[in-house]
């Protein structure tokens, strides 16, 4: 059977979508692209059990609408995939009910994390065959070509239609046992599309993998990934250290990012260390991940920087107490600090997300993280941050909260793309959190700031990251420029 993992290109004058599995979906003025983990490795899986598969990604490779079509036809699949977010749903929706009514015999399936909070919206919008829900669709996607399409034999999980019924096997179980994933085959889904135009890598070429899916605290009301998997499971360490030698010995790979939600830790993260150090493997490679403050010490982080580890990220989104207990984000405001200077200490990259525009919080509240921002940029406690406008997305806490309390300004899922104001906030205007977010990005130019990059410069290969993050700052700011929509 033909099978092709789809992103059609989406020409807009907001930008290049970052949609491959992206937790927060935006528009950038600059190309950034995310490697799938999770498409990548359903792709694998199905060539490994005698399919053919197309890897078309016509946004990484920035094909116009006319070049993909022309390699989409040329491919002939039986079944088209395609993993879509809310700003972008009906964008596809419109996709496939122009392809459906001319392309007889071709199987139409979506999945995400939009279509897994609302799969009968999608079902009605448009004439796809398939929605498969939750995050180990990959599994999903073999055992419904494996079926040969025959519901009787589906798992849980998959929104099918039965001549003109809509109809389900339930809800999705996270039950599949990650380490029977095979290694992703990285020619297959063309790898180097992302190895290089992605702000996370100091050194290129660069690719993901995931040792978990996907955050063990899975408890954030605002995070689209918590609809995915509520669950969370890890895969062998060791088989995941093997991975990355492969990478580094068949790809020349030189750095990794981890695209768990939330790296494991405790023993399975001293296991990981310790194996990285016994091969040599941290002489090579750099890794990247992400992280939650207030559960690892300062022992830790020591750990993980001679294991090679080079960046980790944190999402803080808010420096208000309040805030962040109506997130459950179980985190204490002075565990931010205390926690990024601890890494810092150790010798690690800190990366840090923020979030403005949440309906309780007024000049106030916001200052207080436009100044936390900004501090931690100053004393050199993160090396980078990033600033987002907050989106309830479909499915997590926050959206039901705000829909029932009508707190969101509309439910057009195409503005649902960090370039306007979805949640109502009576304290603060759409002006005041650009504002906001641009004062956190000029802190990047804050003299101290400016002092501490430049001296921490070793070689020109350090000044050319430099070069290439002041070039991101500017593009963020563009992004959140007052005027754009």
């Amino acid at each position: 059977m033909k099978i092709a993992i789809c992103y059609p290109p989406l020409p807009s004058e907001k930008g290049v979508p970052l949609l491959s599995q992206n937790r927060q979906f935006q528009w950038f003025s600059r190309p950034t692209y995310i490697f799938p983990v999770v498409p990548a490795t359903a792709a694998t899986m199905l060539k490994k059990a005698g399919h053919e598969v197309f890897w078309l990604d016509g946004i990484a490779e920035e094909w116009t609408p006319e070049q993909f079509e022309r390699r989409l036809g040329e491919c002939c699949p039986d079944v088209v995939v395609m993993e879509t977010k809310t700003p972008v749903v009906k964008r596809h929706w419109k996709w496939i009910s122009e392809h459906r009514s001319s392309a007889t015999g071709t199987r139409y399936v979506l999945v995400g994390d939009h279509v897994t909070a609302l799969p009968d919206e999608t079902m009605a919008a448009c004439p796809v065959d398939y929605v498969l829900t939750g995050g180990d669709w990959d599994f999903l996607l073999k055992n419904l070509v494996e079926a040969g399409f025959d519901p009787s034999k589906f798992e849980p999980g998959i929104w099918y239609r039965d001549g003109g019924e809509v109809k389900n096997t339930g809800r999705f179980r996270l039950d599949h046992d990650l380490n029977s994933a095979p290694w992703i085959d990285r020619d297959l889904a063309h790898w180097r599309l992302y190895a290089e135009k992605n702000g996370n890598f100091r050194r290129t070429p660069g690719t993901y993998v995931m040792s978990g899916r996907d955050c063990w605290h899975a408890k954030c009301t605002f995070c689209s990934w918590t609809t995915l998997y509520p669950k969370y499971r890890t895969r062998n360490p060791v088989d995941v250290v093997d991975e990355l030698e492969m990478l580094v010995s068949k790809y020349g790979v030189r750095e990794v990012m981890d695209d768990s939600g939330s790296f494991p830790v405790g023993d399975w993260l001293k296991t990981f260390c310790n194996e990285v150090i016994r091969r040599g493997l941290q002489k090579k490679l750099r890794i990247d991940c992400n992280m939650r403050f207030g559960r690892l010490t300062f022992e830790d982080y020591k750990l993980m920087r001679r294991a090679g580890f080079r960046l980790v990220l944190f999402g803080v989104e808010s420096a208000n107490q309040a805030t962040l207990d109506r997130f459950v984000k179980a985190l204490k405001v002075e565990d931010v600090e205390k926690g990024a200077e601890w890494a810092h200490r150790a010798g690690l990259d800190v990366h840090l997300t923020f979030m403005f525009g949440h309906a309780w919080e007024g000049p106030e509240e916001i200052e207080n993280t436009v100044c936390l921002a900004r501090r931690m940029l100053a004393k050199g406690w993160a090396s980078t941050l990033q600033c987002t406008i907050t989106i309830p997305y479909p499915g997590t806490p926050l959206f039901r909260e705000l829909k029932e309390s009508d707190g969101l300004t509309t439910l057009d899922w195409d503005e649902y793309d960090m370039r306007r104001q979805i949640t109502k906030t009576p304290l603060a205007s759409e002006a005041d959190l650009k504002r906001a977010v641009r004062r956190v990005y000029a802190g990047f130019f804050q003299p101290e700031a400016l002092l501490r990059r430049l001296f921490s410069f070793r070689t020109l290969f350090d000044f050319g990251f430099w070069y290439r993050g002041l070039r991101a700052v500017i593009g963020h700011l563009l992004d959140f420029g007052g005027g754009r929509r």
